[in-house]
């Protein structure tokens, strides 16, 4: 993996560079990485530390019996076939393979959305099956904008959003970590947004837990606005950060951009993740998002899974990206 900038330098920023939503914008590019050997990350008392995967021992930390891992796919996009990718059923085996031969069974699967290209019932149902062979305790979705735009959604949530609130979302505890899987898809001619009803929920959602709770959100557009020329951001995203800001540890997880992007900001690490299907475009670097040809020998490369660890004692979440060319 290339790296570009550390956690440090993010955090030291002038303040001046910051906007409403407290996200600093300057030079978030230097936050780019595209998955390679995978980055860890750890956040302890709100200081994040990194370092490359490979000097990790495999990236499994010793959590202990009260810790716990979980697993983050996104953006598979079952259905899609152009030059980007001829088999992303093949691509998101590969990723489940690579679950599957994880030295410890994750507790929890997270998929961050674009399950589908087409949002049709036979592409929900090969979905389901693959991600389903997954060896996780349990396994959990949230919309992505291909999942809802043709039926506003209703099937997706025949068949992954069964006894979730509105259009999508949800909260559930894991092991005294608070999970929050959003909907930021309802407006998707632009950025995202979560809309009025889903911030309330979430502002009563949160109102109740101890600010030492650790937090995990995640949704399918980054709340963040990591490049709105492109609808890569979420334009109501500063409101529901800013409910965040009194938790000590908080994680939010998103797809939709197909490259990994990292981010600190005070006590919020954001991470996006790589696709299972086809890369993007940085930020940019071309006359607009889309499916992105690389050579056929380096597919594997910029395509992966997020693995996170989360150690009780310490309140650490540990990330770690690996791509699907790396052996399992």
């Amino acid at each position: 993996m290339k790296k570009h900038g550390t956690p440090a330098d993010m955090a030291t920023q002038p303040d001046e560079t910051m906007a409403q939503d407290g996200i600093d914008r300057r030079n978030f590019l230097s936050c780019m990485a595209w998955a390679g050997t995978g980055l860890i990350w750890t956040m302890a008392g709100g200081v994040p530390a990194s370092k490359m995967f490979a000097a990790t021992g495999g990236g499994q930390a010793a959590h202990g019996a009260s810790g716990f891992s979980f697993v983050q796919i996104s953006d598979s996009h079952i259905g899609f076939k152009k030059a980007a990718n001829q088999d992303v059923v093949g691509t998101l085996k590969v990723a489940i393979d690579k679950i599957n031969a994880l030295p410890m069974t994750p507790d929890l699967l997270l998929h961050t959305g674009d399950i589908t290209h087409s949002s049709k019932a036979a592409e929900f149902d090969a979905a389901q099956q693959l991600v389903g062979s997954a060896k996780a305790g349990q396994t959990f979705y949230v919309p992505g904008e291909h999942d809802t735009a043709t039926d506003d959604g209703v099937m997706y949530r025949e068949r992954f959003g069964k006894g979730t609130q509105g259009s999508g979302w949800y909260s559930f505890d894991h092991k005294g970590v608070h999970f929050v899987g959003l909907n930021n898809c309802l407006q998707i001619d632009a950025l995202g947004r979560l809309g009025p009803e889903q911030l309330a929920w979430l502002k009563k959602d949160l109102a109740g837990l101890p600010a030492s709770t650790p937090i995990v959100v995640f949704a399918h557009i980054p709340l963040w606005m990591v490049y709105p020329d492109w609808g890569w951001g979420t334009q109501d995203g500063a409101e529901a950060l800013s409910y965040l800001k009194r938790f000590g540890s908080v994680t939010v997880l998103n797809g939709h951009i197909h490259q990994v992007v990292q981010k600190v900001e005070g006590n919020v690490a954001f991470h996006t993740a790589t696709s299972t299907a086809f890369p993007q475009p940085e930020p940019g670097k071309a006359a607009g998002p889309g499916p992105m040809v690389v050579p056929a020998g380096k597919l594997r490369s910029v395509l992966g899974i997020t693995e996170v660890q989360y150690i009780a004692r310490h309140s650490h979440l540990a990330i770690v990206d690996s791509s699907l060319a790396e052996k399992a």
